[in-house]
């Protein structure tokens, strides 16, 4: 069901946002609408998945099978110590829950591969992947291509990092990587 009218808690909330003329109440609404998910909840989702659920994105969806290891507490800001042994989704849910308890989490606690890709990212406007490995990258690039949604990647190496959309008919990753 999509929200038409903010309530006076979302106004508060979004104040700063309601502010700035390219967002605005129309564009608070549409990320109150919109469906996000995010493949991978270490180094780079977790900082993702925060700022969405902050911003006022509605529906969140977070692929990982990976648990929460006390290695990854120092870069991996939805997981805590008491969170170590956890799994990294529904340590990730009750994170973004806590800061913003509108926000709807969906969990998909597996690996995402060709088998379920398709049926995982279908029901989502924009797929972030922040998977560390070039097999899930090609595999949500090529996914994403098929079903015509944005894709936003990101990678960092050490202190490096990198970002790029790919937007529906104006290239892909595989497009500048073909292998």
């Amino acid at each position: 069901m999509a929200f038409t009218q903010l309530s006076p808690s979302q106004v508060e909330r979004y104040s700063r946002h309601l502010i700035m003329p390219s967002v605005g109440s129309n564009g608070q609404r549409a990320l109150i609408n919109s469906k996000v998910l995010i493949i991978g909840a270490g180094g780079l989702g977790s900082p993702v998945a925060l700022y969405l659920a902050l911003a006022g994105v509605g529906n969140i969806g977070i692929v990982d099978f990976d648990t929460v290891d006390l290695s990854n507490l120092q870069r991996q800001i939805l997981h805590s110590d008491q969170d170590v042994g956890k799994r990294k989704v529904e340590s990730a849910k009750e994170t973004l829950e806590a800061h913003n308890p509108e926000v709807k989490v969906t969990l998909h606690e597996e690996p995402i591969n060709s088998s379920n890709a398709f049926e995982i990212m279908e029901n989502y406007d924009v797929i972030i992947n922040g998977a560390d490995n070039f097999a899930t990258r090609y595999l949500a690039n090529d996914a994403a291509y098929l079903l015509n949604k944005p894709l936003v990647d990101g990678a960092i190496l050490i202190f490096d990092g990198q970002a790029t959309t790919y937007i529906p008919g104006k290239g892909c990753y595989r497009c500048i990587f073909p292998e």
